[in-house]
């Protein structure tokens, strides 16, 4: 651990005006990234005695290697900084609300020639209307389908509607009066927008007006004698109303606003969001978070704003906010907000009321979620860190590892071997810089000399790209010639930016799976390339033992240590990951036959030889010289072929257990080929591996 005394900028250097800081480790990542009033005073607080700082601050500072700051003209500035850098380092040690879901909104393509009503999850588009977010996405659904006999707005796919306009015929739902039919021009385009533009105003809360105009329609039509589509309007009103009663109205006066509540401990807060749209409940969300140091409400809240409003904009961000607690200051987070939506935003502590019973109700929702979240195992802050702690007693080790890369081994009977690396940090999984390996340097069923390669291979690289400033340690084209598979986009990254490289970071602890023999050839790899400040273990299946290097017996941790439980989640995540991949490595291979028992012949000029014969029974038939007519086939490549063809024998035939017929060159017609997206020959029907 570093001592901050170290890296304390000298008196007089920082400046006393607005700014952003960052404090990076030894790595040069960004760990932590805040805004001040007054960075000279801000910082102040950072370098006093260890034995003042709330502990989660103690070891950030500790963990820290040097600081560093922006200076801005103003806080609206620095809370615009704040919010971007957070954004795009993820510092670990930043508060940081973990959403429990991803929320399902009801999303309207208004962007469409044909609007289009679905569930939407994820980052909004451009151009489509949203609503909500909802609970559950059978809540959207329960309202879509009462609401589609008003408003028959097209729900089917881009594949349905072409199928559709193409062969004439409308889907179910245009058969039942649940769509206007578009893709067979019952409506013309316009009509069909008309429509959608009604749904979304009803969806906004603008339902009185639409009501009244059906209840003038209906009453018309039955002094006309209508009596038919009287009912029918009646029917539509019902409806309606039904669907209406879905959110109930809290708010007499038919306002918008977010109401916000804070649940919080000394070591983790939850927080609960209420949208209220025209009055109504239209949608509830709720974040749980571990506090990095000793925050105020206040505080939470503003961090909870920059979550909530940072990526959005206009109508999205509501004219009223209701909290528990204000940001200090409170100017330049109302200005933020204001300059988000476009006009006045009022955010404010409810004092009596509806809106302060309302509040009383998000609040409840807050503590029993933060109680919730108590109960889950691997979330809680304190049983992560008594984890953590007792895998550092267990191994000897002089700290915590606060990053732990887990490696697996995974094969089909000596083939397809690949392997996975899974990072977790402070006992969470950090699924971005997860990593996969192809296993190049020999196939077979050694799990001893993969994990030998695949450690002196993320280290390799590691110290390669260590020595580096600014440059990135290979040519571009390394994933391929290294079989490092990447789960993000693997683009090249300046040392100085903060930002995670693909192997620019060190574990404190490194878990294999496995016992003595893969933890021996963990720790040969390390040694062989000098890495000797890395502590590794592997953890044994069979009876759960944890085996370090050069020890005859193994480290036995009680079944109910949470360490244990840790390294587990630790083992098991990497054994999924490496499956998983192993599975898509075998989905994705070539299969021709005897083919594949011919020795040096590729996938490449496998797929030529099917694409020239058309099956495998044709290039059996073939000669030597018919064969070498196939481009990248030699002479001698070709009598092995037609050697080894005439060596396998024809697979006995199959017999129709439906007709009792004899079908004849079942294995041949097996493997035919058919394009693939990219033009390619790929064989249909192959058997099962």
């Amino acid at each position: 651990m570093a001592d901050p005394s170290s890296y304390r900028p000298k008196p007089g250097e920082i400046p006393d005006t607005p700014g952003v800081y960052r404090f990076r480790d030894e790595h040069r990542r960004v760990i932590y990234v805040g805004k001040a009033k007054s960075l000279r005073q801000r910082l102040a607080n950072y370098f006093q005695d260890l034995a003042n700082l709330h502990p989660r601050t103690r070891t950030m500072v500790t963990t820290a290697a040097s600081v560093e700051w922006t200076v801005v003209s103003t806080e609206v500035e620095a809370l615009q900084l704040e919010y971007s850098w957070i954004k795009e380092y993820d510092p670990r040690f930043n508060v940081k609300y973990r959403d429990d879901k991803s929320y399902p909104y009801l999303a309207v393509t208004m962007n469409e020639q044909f609007p289009r009503v679905q569930v939407m999850r994820g980052h909004k588009k451009k151009g489509v209307r949203y609503f909500g977010p909802y609970g559950h996405a059978w809540a959207i659904r329960d309202t879509v389908d009462l609401l589609l006999r008003v408003f028959p707005v097209r729900t089917c796919s881009a594949g349905v509607f072409k199928n559709a306009a193409r062969t004439g015929r409308p889907c179910l739902l245009g058969y039942i009066g649940k769509c206007s039919a578009p893709c067979v021009g019952r409506v013309s385009a316009e009509d069909h927008r008309e429509l959608a533009e009604e749904f979304c105003d009803f969806m906004a809360g603008r339902t009185g007006a639409y009501l009244r105009r059906l209840e003038e329609r209906m009453t018309r039509a039955a002094e006309e004698m209508e009596y038919e589509r009287a009912a029918r309007l009646r029917d539509d009103i019902g409806a309606l109303k039904k669907a209406m009663e879905k959110s109930a109205v809290v708010l007499a006066d038919a306002t918008d606003a977010d109401l916000i509540a804070v649940a919080e401990d000394e070591l983790e807060a939850a927080v609960q969001i209420f949208h209220v749209r025209g009055g109504r409940v239209r949608g509830q969300r709720g974040w749980v978070t571990d506090k990095v140091e000793e925050v105020t409400t206040g505080a939470l809240v503003e961090h909870a704003l920059q979550q909530l409003y940072g990526e959005e904009s206009g109508d999205a961000v509501p004219k009223e906010v209701l909290v528990p607690a204000l940001p200090d200051p409170l100017e330049p987070v109302q200005q933020w907000l204001t300059d988000r939506r476009g006009s006045g935003v009022s955010l404010r502590i409810p004092q009596r009321g509806d809106k302060k019973a309302l509040m009383e109700t998000v609040q409840r929702n807050a503590q029993q979620a933060l109680a919730l979240h108590k109960t889950k195992r691997a979330s809680d802050l304190t049983t992560r860190s008594r984890a953590l702690e007792e895998i550092a007693e267990a191994l000897g080790l002089d700290s915590a590892p606060l990053r732990v890369e887990c490696y697996d081994i995974s094969h089909l009977q000596g083939d397809d071997v690949v392997a996975s690396m899974v990072v977790f940090e402070d006992g969470l999984q950090r699924k971005s810089e997860y990593r996969r390996f192809q296993i190049k340097g020999f196939q077979g069923q050694d799990d001893v000399r993969s994990m030998h390669e695949v450690i002196t291979r993320r280290f390799r690289r590691y110290l390669a790209e260590k020595e580096k400033t600014g440059e990135w340690a290979g040519d571009g084209t390394d994933a391929a010639a290294d079989g490092e598979i990447l789960t993000a986009d693997g683009s090249p990254l300046a040392e100085d930016d903060g930002r995670p490289k693909r192997f620019a970071y060190p574990p404190q602890l490194v878990v294999v799976d496995g016992g003595q023999p893969q933890v021996a050839a963990a720790q040969r790899a390390l040694d062989e390339l000098g890495i000797d400040d890395i502590a590794v273990c592997g953890l044994a299946k069979r009876l759960e033992e944890v085996w370090v290097p050069g020890e005859d017996d193994p480290v036995v941790l009680p079944r109910t240590s949470e360490g244990l439980y840790l390294l587990q989640r630790v083992r098991d995540e990497a054994h999924r990951f490496a499956i998983g991949y192993q599975r898509t490595k075998r989905a994705k291979r070539f299969r021709a036959g005897p083919l594949d028992e011919v020795p040096g012949l590729g996938d490449t000029r496998k797929r030529a030889l099917i694409k020239h014969f058309g099956s495998v029974k044709k290039l059996r038939a073939a000669t030597v010289d018919q064969i070498r007519e196939v481009p990248g086939i030699g002479l001698k490549t070709a009598e092995t072929i037609a050697a080894a063809l005439a060596q396998a024998a024809p697979a006995a035939p199959a017999v129709n257990t439906a007709t009792g017929e004899i079908m004849e060159d079942v294995q041949d017609t097996a493997y035919g080929t058919t394009p693939d997206a990219a033009g390619e020959p790929v064989p249909t029907g192959a058997p099962d591996e």
